[in-house]
């Protein structure tokens, strides 16, 4: 579990890269530093080098993202577009699909937002009720999705939809490419108390006519298996763990942020003659907090290579892990820091307090820590399914 010495230098240089960006230029609303970050090649490392990417894995990318948000400055929606919607294209897309998205969305030039949530159905796909129809070759995709990150800057939605089986009569996964300007795709903001550069959307579909080549892989499938209408849930999945890989890494640098303000805050704050920092009532709390983000670390490395290696069952394990790992290491090092600076932890002049409500995001989205704990109990300990 060292790391090379390409993994460091990339470190190194991404961790340049941030630091040199003031926060209040942070996050993907800016597209200005979503591009900069793209031209050097850091949006599309993990996208194949034959469509203008790095030709690395998610290894690469969720190392990416760590470092910015170690710097303060993370992009949400790398989360989304190179990491699940670049992770499909690239894996399941159609020549076609891979030609016009993957060298955009490495280039930094579009974004792609992705929407499987719904309001009776959670991120359940068994449960999802949006619908797709044929009309001739094309498609009537019909249904709502909530909690959409980005869709009023990203391009295109990748919408997760069902399809009817005609020999079963049973409801499947599909994937489908929306443009944003699509007829019939409608947009509203959700107001949240989040306050975060990206916002999140509620989405309405109605009868949204898509050509048949919206469809990710084409239909009904290619020849592999890994396309079309037979293979929405395997592309699904495919998405799915690159994504709590990356959650991870997102919860990893923003409470390594945290901690580094607190640790160079108890270096210098005296009191009674001597730096806080001296006292172990202040000094073990974040020493345990850097504890746990390190073994989060370790656990998302794991993760990362093995989905790099082309083992999903095992990434699908060691990413829920991971994700469950970062988000409570992230909770409470963002907790312990605002409580190392005390009053001071709540001001704006140190960018603390914000972190509160973001660092509780990563416990819930994309997937709550419960049903992660359903899945372990369920899948590695073999105990009774409990839903």
């Amino acid at each position: 579990m060292t790391e090379t010495n390409e993994h460091k230098a990339l470190r190194e240089a991404v961790a340049a890269f941030a630091n040199n960006h003031p926060r209040a230029a942070r996050g993907t609303g800016d597209r200005s530093f979503w591009q900069e970050a793209a031209e050097l090649g850091y949006i599309g490392v993990n996208l194949p080098e034959a469509y203008g990417g790095g030709g690395g894995g998610i290894t690469e990318l969720s190392l990416v993202l760590e470092e910015m948000g170690a710097a303060g400055n993370p992009l949400l929606m790398m989360i989304v577009s190179p990491a699940i919607c670049g992770t499909v294209i690239s894996r399941f897309g159609t020549e076609a699909q891979k030609r016009e998205w993957l060298p955009a969305l490495a280039d930094g030039s579009r974004l792609m937002a992705f929407g499987i949530t719904e309001p009776d159905a959670g991120s359940n796909s068994h449960r999802i009720t949006t619908t797709a129809r044929k009309d001739g070759t094309d498609w009537l995709l019909t249904g709502r999705k909530v909690f959409v990150s980005g869709v009023d800057i990203a391009d295109a939605t990748l919408i997760v939809g069902r399809t009817e089986d005609a020999r079963t009569g049973r409801l499947k996964p599909c994937l489908f490419i929306v443009p944003r300007d699509t007829p019939g795709f409608q947009r509203r903001k959700i107001d949240m108390e989040l306050d975060a550069v990206e916002k999140q959307f509620e989405l309405t579909l109605d009868d949204v006519r898509l050509p048949a080549d919206a469809l990710v892989g084409g239909g009904p499938s290619h020849a592999s298996g890994s396309g079309g209408e037979d293979a929405g849930l395997l592309q699904l999945f495919a998405g799915l763990n690159p994504e709590r890989i990356m959650t991870a890494a997102f919860a990893i640098g923003m409470g390594r942020h945290a901690l580094s303000r607190a640790v160079a805050y108890a270096r210098e704050r005296t009191v009674w003659s001597a730096p806080i920092g001296a006292h172990q009532a202040i000094a073990h709390p974040l020493a345990q907090a850097h504890i746990d983000l390190e073994l989060a670390r370790l656990m998302t490395q794991k993760a990362a290579h093995l989905y790099d290696a082309g083992d999903d069952a095992g990434a699908g394990e060691a990413a829920n892990m991971a994700k469950y790992a970062a988000a409570e290491a992230c909770v409470k090092a963002v907790d312990q820091a605002v409580h190392t600076l005390g009053g001071n932890g709540l001001t704006r002049e140190f960018g603390l307090a914000s972190l509160i409500t973001a660092a509780r995001v990563s416990r819930i989205a994309p997937v709550s820590r419960e049903m992660i704990l359903n899945y372990v109990s369920h899948q590695t300990l073999g105990l009774p399914k409990s839903y």
